[in-house]
């Protein structure tokens, strides 16, 4: 395989990681109770955190 399609590949799967785990954090911050900005925003800081420790380790 050629290693382009292996790093597209690898990107791909992190940001879907990046985005099931930052619904989860949302749903789980509604459920506690935030609002819905409060929850879209935890989301959205989870997502970024996400994304910034697979870029730390060298996932892709």
């Amino acid at each position: 395989m050629n290693r382009i399609a292996i790093v597209l590949l690898t990107a791909a799967l992190v940001v879907v990681l990046a985005l099931l785990i930052a619904a989860g954090a949302g749903n789980l911050a509604r459920i506690d109770g935030a609002t819905y900005p409060a929850a879209l925003m935890r989301a959205a800081t989870t997502f970024v955190a996400v994304l910034t420790l697979a870029a730390v380790t060298g996932a892709p």
